[in-house]
């Protein structure tokens, strides 16, 4: 292993985490101000810029798109031969320029001041002719780019992108932006499908869903989970109901108690969990995913309004379904 590029790629990462890690410090009202400003926006977001500046507004808009915000990018050399027509009275502009000096950019301002569209200037030069034309200015100055000649953009390019994500992140949480619009603004990919997967969809039901009455035995019950292949079964009342809930990991649990317990005659009733964590079959998958995450559990039961079992949602499933 070549240790001297083993270092380098290092210095890259750590140069680079270092940029990400000092926006924090510079955050106040101007970033509250452009957080506004987006949300209130009657138009489009238009981001620009050129270069490298130009490849990360282009990610800098397709994240606001997909979060909710309409937005768009258009080039800032292409907007001095027609483009600018994109930019109309409502919308807001970001604009991109590292030196605030940008020919293509400065070039617009006068426009787009002329129709009072507000300028969100993401900058690393405070006190350039940018940030002076701007409403508000996102500062993302960096101490040096993590090319050894610090010439080629890349912490500072880095840094932009990370306040950009983070700009969009909080327009996206005050929209109250949920996994249904989510899913809506992305049909075609693997995460909008799974995004738009309700947990009645991936549930373990029929000939694999283990279940047994609330007075059986735990006999009973691992000849249920093996029958089903599953890993838990639900306990159902004598009205129908859900009574509890049993896992192979009870059942282990149990295996290894020192005082030799006869596992198979014990009733499911000593085990089983009464009040388990349970979720309804119209909840969005994603959502019930992150419960059973909190919890550390692998699998709940479902249930209908009556508590009646339907099924459950086993975290191998929501795997297979891409949710993991």
């Amino acid at each position: 292993m070549d240790t001297q590029i083993i270092e380098q790629a290092r210095q890259v990462f750590a140069l680079e985490s270092q940029a990400i890690a000092q926006l924090s410090t510079r955050l106040g009202d101007d970033f509250v101000r452009a957080v506004s400003l987006v949300l209130n926006c009657q138009g489009r977001v238009v981001v620009t810029g050129v270069g490298k500046s130009g490849a990360i507004g282009r990610k800098i808009a397709s994240t606001l798109a997909s979060t909710g915000t309409p937005a768009l990018f258009l080039h800032a050399a292409e907007s001095l031969h027609g483009d600018l027509g994109m930019i109309t009275p409502g919308d807001v502009l970001i604009a991109i320029s590292y030196g605030g000096r940008t020919v293509d950019i400065t070039s617009i301002l006068p426009v787009v001041r002329d129709m009072k569209v507000p300028i969100i200037a993401l900058t690393g030069k405070r006190d350039g002719f940018l940030a002076g034309e701007a409403d508000c200015v996102l500062d993302v100055a960096v101490e040096r780019e993590a090319c050894p000649l610090n010439l080629a953009p890349t912490s500072s390019t880095t840094a932009t992108l990370a306040m950009g994500d983070a700009l969009a992140i909080c327009v996206m949480t005050s929209r109250r932006f949920s996994h249904a619009d989510f899913a809506r603004f992305h049909p075609g990919g693997t995460l909008g499908q799974a995004s738009k997967l309700r947990v009645e969809d991936v549930m373990r039901v029929g000939e694999r869903l283990a279940i047994v009455p609330h007075d059986a035995t735990m006999r009973d019950v691992a000849q249920e989970i093996t029958r089903a292949q599953g890993r838990a079964s639900l306990v159902v009342s004598l009205e129908g109901t859900l009574a509890g809930y049993v896992s192979d990991g009870d059942m282990r649990r149990l295996l290894l108690r020192e005082d030799g317990c006869a596992l198979p005659e014990i009733a499911v009733a000593q085990i089983m969990t009464r009040s388990p964590l349970s979720f309804y079959p119209q909840m969005m998958a994603v959502e019930a995913l992150r419960a059973l995450q909190e919890k550390s559990i692998s699998a709940a039961p479902v249930v209908d309004a009556q508590n009646r079992p339907l099924g459950i949602l086993d975290i191998q499933e929501l795997l297979r379904a891409g949710l993991l």
